[in-house]
């Protein structure tokens, strides 16, 4: 059994010249003139910064605040920026065509919520993921009772070389595998409390985030974070994949999916620090694991959300009942961002702020987790 996956202000002067102040007569009228003059501009400066930043304290953008003295323990302050959403990457499709988008500011997790944090959650509420309860048939019609059992899904890598078409090859649903145990029974996180939490459904990340007072990230968030300030760049370092030859992120080296040279040192997760932070000092933002965002799939979304205009203001995706993935219709799915330590140039290759993932709610994976966000007090 598996479940389903994957200003105009007044001129200065008049335009009739029969108004126009004239700089002759005494030096007593030159300096009364001169000082309407001053006058006049500056409240026109005035009138032009009210006007400008109406807007911006009404959205709450806080453009250019790169910094805030109040933000929360292990999160970072993202300012509200306007940016070019989407990639120009042939294979991305659906994360074409490239956009601007508006989005405001917001704080975010410095990290991957990792597995000491989420043990933290489990001491505190005794929740239970999703992966440790029995499927219920209601739930899945038609799978055989004996497919019924708790577990997730996890990357099993043949032996062999085999066609890139089919990620039921390399994908398998095992018995007992949950945030705790990565790879089934017998696995552990004993020596990976550092490391990213995985097999999380999106049912599992918002009862985390209702329990540390955060929220998901829109799909538009997640990549203005990733990016870091960088402007149209193909990673979230720069244009290089290895730039200096310095590997930059947990992904897939080696011949995908049969053999992994482990060059970057993790055959599977790694530390949510392992691997440089990006400009706006967010670890993590691509590779080691995918991430959910709060944002319904369509493989069209960008087309539909272009014809509205540009800049887009906040997008938060489709509709529910709108969510459609072609490979796999009748499933709603969920937009992931960041790729993973399965992410290779062979396959996939959506380590890249631009690229775009998805999966149903109701699956996790060992190759994917979250991070939260937090929304600044209005003014």
């Amino acid at each position: 059994m598996s479940r389903a996956f994957d200003v105009s202000g007044d001129e200065i002067m008049s335009k009739k010249s029969n108004r126009r102040m004239k700089w002759v007569a005494s030096p007593s009228t030159i300096r009364l003139n001169r000082f309407s003059y001053t006058y006049r501009l500056l409240l026109l400066i005035f009138v032009s910064v009210i006007v400008i930043s109406v807007p911006v304290v009404m959205y709450g953008v806080y453009i250019g605040e790169t910094q805030r003295s109040d933000s929360p323990q292990g999160m970072i302050w993202v300012a509200g920026d306007e940016f070019d959403m989407g990639s120009n990457e042939p294979l991305f499709r659906d994360a074409q065509p490239v956009h601007r988008v508006v989005v405001d500011g917001f704080w975010m997790d410095e990290t991957e919520v990792s597995n000491a944090q989420f043990a933290e959650f489990i001491q505190a509420t005794g929740y239970v993921t999703v992966a440790e309860r029995v499927p219920r048939a209601e739930d899945y019609p038609g799978a055989p009772k004996k497919n019924l059992f708790a577990g997730s899904v996890v990357f099993s890598p043949p032996t062999h070389a085999v066609p890139l078409h089919n990620h039921f090859v390399w994908w398998n649903y095992v018995r007992g595998a949950d945030w705790r145990h990565p790879e089934g029974a017998g696995s552990s996180i004993d020596k990976r409390m550092d490391h990213p939490v995985v097999h999380m459904t999106y049912e599992d990340t918002e009862a985390y985030a209702k329990w540390s007072g955060k929220r998901l990230p829109t799909e538009a968030e997640w990549e203005h974070a990733a990016r870091g300030g960088l402007k149209g760049k193909r990673f979230v370092w720069g244009d290089t994949f290895l730039p200096d030859g310095h590997i930059m992120a947990n992904t897939f080296q080696g011949h995908f999916p049969d053999h992994n040279s482990v060059s970057d040192g993790y055959v599977s997760t790694s530390p949510v620090k392992a691997f440089p932070p990006n400009g706006y000092g967010l670890y993590g933002m691509a590779g080691n694991v995918w991430e959910w965002t709060a944002d319904w799939y369509r493989p069209d979304t960008y087309p539909r959300r272009v014809k509205k205009g540009d800049p887009i203001w906040n997008p938060k995706g489709p509709k529910a009942s709108e969510s459609f993935d072609p490979s796999e219709p009748g499933v709603a799915k969920r937009v992931h961002k960041g790729g993973s330590f399965l992410c290779t140039d062979q396959y996939c290759a959506r380590y890249m702020p631009g690229g775009r993932g998805k999966g149903a709610p109701d699956t996790g994976t060992n190759h994917l987790g979250f991070r939260l966000v937090k929304d600044a007090p209005r003014a």
